[in-house]
């Protein structure tokens, strides 16, 4: 089974990021911000859509990062033992003076994570672990496909 490694330098590039970690769950415990290093990090817990019908529903362990990052705001997320899980829905960039932007992480519930970006820079790595998901996700307006 291979890995899954793609890098964005475009707002296209982002859209399929967005695409592949629909759905992928993690905890605002696995954000970190590093100011020094204009870094944006996460660990996912990312769905795998790719793996089709035909097999058992997984997960694999994924990390993203987004370089250039001039400042990172958060809104609908809490962290600490309480903290509930995030489910993303969408990755977007809105343009500002090019080649800079805001690149905005969505997820269900409303929580937001909006990154003031001097450009588009970002890599996506499986990470190696995958396990078998309890189900595959759903959306409520859109009947799940029998398996």
């Amino acid at each position: 089974m291979e890995l899954l490694k793609l890098a964005a330098l475009d707002a296209e590039d982002l859209t399929v990021i967005s695409a592949h970690l629909q759905d992928a769950i993690l905890r605002p415990d696995d954000l970190s911000y590093l100011v020094r290093e204009k870094r944006f990090a996460l660990a996912l817990r990312r769905f795998d859509w790719s793996a089709g019908l035909k097999v058992p529903p997984r997960r694999r362990l994924t990390g993203l990062h987004f370089e250039r990052v001039l400042s990172v705001r958060t809104r609908g997320l809490r962290r600490g033992d309480d903290a509930v899980p995030l489910s993303l829905l969408a990755i977007t960039f809105t343009p500002g003076d090019t080649p800079s932007g805001q690149i905005e992480i969505l997820f269900s519930g409303n929580g937001t994570i909006r990154l003031e970006v001097e450009c588009i820079e970002a890599r996506m790595k499986d990470l190696g672990p995958v396990w078998e998901a309890g189900a595959r996700p759903g959306h409520g307006d859109t009947p799940e496909p029998e398996a």
